[in-house]
C-alpha cells in the first residue's frame, strides 16, 4: 500500500472520530443542559429527539466511515496481534466503543429505543429525560477515555 493510500486512510479516520465523538461531546455538555432549562419535562424528550435525529444520520455516517477506516488501517498494517496483548487495551475499547455506537444507532434505536424513550417519556418525562442525560454522559466518558487511550498508545505513550 502507498504511503499516501495509508495517510488519507488515516486521516479519514481521525476526522471521523472527531465528528462523531465531537457530536457526541455537543450534545452530552450543550443540547441536553440547553434543552433542561429552555423547555418544560413534557416537551424535553420530543424536543431533544427532532434536534438529535438530525445528528443520528452524521453518527451513522461518521461511524460506519471510523469503522471502516478502523478495519481497513489494521489490516493493512497487520495489527491482529494487538489484540492478543493486554497492553493494547485501547485497541479492545476502540472496537467495543464502535460496537456499542453501531448497535445503538443501526439496531436498538430503529427497532425498539426509540419507541421505547417515547412510550416512557409521556409517563415520565423527567425521569426519562434524566436518564437521556446519564446515558449520554456515560458514553462521553467512556469514548473520551478511549480517544486519550488509542492517542497515548499509538504514539508510544502506554508502552
Amino acid at each position: 500500500m502507498s504511503s499516501e493510500h495509508l495517510a488519507l486512510a488515516r486521516a479519514l479516520h481521525v476526522c471521523a472520530i472527531v465528528m462523531w465523538i465531537g457530536g457526541v461531546a455537543f450534545v452530552t455538555t450543550v443540547l441536553l443542559p440547553s434543552v433542561r432549562r429552555l423547555k418544560e419535562p413534557q416537551q424535553r424528550v420530543a424536543f431533544f429527539e427532532a434536534i438529535e435525529g438530525r445528528f443520528a444520520w452524521q453518527a451513522r455516517a461518521t461511524t460506519l466511515l471510523a469503522g471502516a477506516t478502523g478495519f481497513y488501517l489494521t489490516w493493512v498494517w497487520d495489527l491482529w496481534e494487538r489484540f492478543t496483548n493486554p497492553q493494547f487495551w485501547w485497541m479492545h475499547a476502540m472496537v467495543a466503543i464502535w460496537l456499542l455506537f453501531t448497535v445503538m444507532l443501526f439496531v436498538a434505536e430503529p427497532l425498539f429505543l426509540h419507541r421505547w424513550f417515547i412510550e416512557r417519556a409521556r409517563r415520565e418525562p423527567e425521569r426519562v429525560f434524566r436518564r437521556i442525560e446519564r446515558m449520554h454522559w456515560l458514553l462521553l466518558t467512556l469514548s473520551v477515555a478511549t480517544v486519550i487511550g488509542a492517542v497515548a498508545g499509538s504514539h508510544g505513550g502506554l508502552n
